[in-house]
C-alpha cells in the first residue's frame, strides 16, 4: 500500500476547523480526530458532536483516536456518525474484540491503538479483528511532543507480525512525525502517518503534507519490508 497522511486537527486552529480541514483537504488522505476525555489521557478536546459537524463539511473522511474510557460503549457512535476510521485503545478497551466487530458493523475501518510502554505481541491474535494498528510514538494526551525513537522497534515487530499473520493491516503511527521523523518511521514498516504540528505549524500545510508523503514513498521503495 502507497503511504497515507493523516494530518491531526489538534494542532489545527479549534476556532476555525471547518477551515484548517479544508486547506489540506486536496493533499491528504485523512483527517486525525483526536478525541480525549481528561481521564484516560490528561487532556480534553473535543467529542461526538463536533466529529458529526466536521462530517457535514470535510471533503476528507475523518480518522477517529479514541483516547478514552469507556470506548466499548461510546466507540460505535462514531461509526454509525460516519466516521471511516475508528481507533480504540487497547489499555481501555474491555471487550475489544466485540467492540471492534461493532466498529465494523457500523462501517468503519475498526483501529486498535497501543501506547509506547505496550507491548504489541500481546494483541497478535487480534489482528484478524482490525483493519489498522495505531503505534503511539508519544505518550498520549498532548500535541507537539518529540518523537520516541525506542518506539521504532516495536513497529518494526508490528510489521512483521502483520506480515506474519497476512492480513491486510495497516501500520500507523502518531506522535512526533515530522520531516526529520517520518522516513525511520516509514524504513521501519509504518504506512499510515499522523502528522500535527509538522502539517499545521507550516505556512501552506497542504505542501507540509505532499512534502512528508514524497518522504514516506521513496523511504519506503527502499525499505527491507516493502
Amino acid at each position: 500500500m502507497a503511504p497515507q497522511i493523516s494530518p491531526s486537527i489538534l494542532s489545527a486552529d479549534f476556532a476555525n476547523l471547518g477551515a484548517d480541514v479544508e486547506r489540506i483537504a486536496d493533499a491528504a488522505d485523512w483527517v486525525h480526530v483526536d478525541v480525549m476525555d481528561n481521564h484516560f489521557v490528561p487532556n480534553l478536546t473535543l467529542g461526538l458532536p463536533v466529529v458529526e459537524a466536521l462530517l457535514k463539511s470535510s471533503r476528507l473522511p475523518l480518522d477517529c483516536h479514541l483516547m478514552i474510557e469507556d470506548p466499548d460503549r461510546w466507540a460505535p457512535a462514531y461509526a454509525e456518525a460516519g466516521a471511516g476510521s475508528v481507533t480504540i485503545h487497547a489499555e481501555a478497551a474491555r471487550a475489544p474484540v466485540r467492540t471492534l466487530r461493532a466498529i465494523r458493523a457500523a462501517g468503519a475501518r475498526a483501529s486498535l491503538g497501543i501506547n509506547p510502554g505496550t507491548a504489541v505481541e500481546t494483541y497478535a491474535d487480534l489482528l484478524g479483528e482490525v483493519d489498522m494498528l495505531l503505534l503511539m510514538t508519544v505518550e498520549p494526551g498532548f500535541g507537539g511532543q518529540s518523537f520516541l525513537d525506542m518506539v521504532l522497534p516495536k513497529v518494526r515487530r508490528a510489521r512483521k507480525l502483520i506480515r506474519d499473520a497476512d492480513k491486510p493491516v495497516w501500520l500507523q503511527v502518531d506522535g512526533g512525525v515530522s520531516a526529520e521523523t517520518i522516513e525511520r518511521c516509514a524504513e521501519a514498516g509504518a504506512d499510515v502517518f499522523v502528522a500535527g504540528s509538522a502539517v499545521y505549524g507550516a505556512d501552506d500545510p497542504a505542501e507540509a503534507v505532499r512534502k512528508l508523503r514524497a518522504q514516506a514513498e521513496a523511504a519506503t521503495a527502499n525499505a527491507d519490508w516493502s
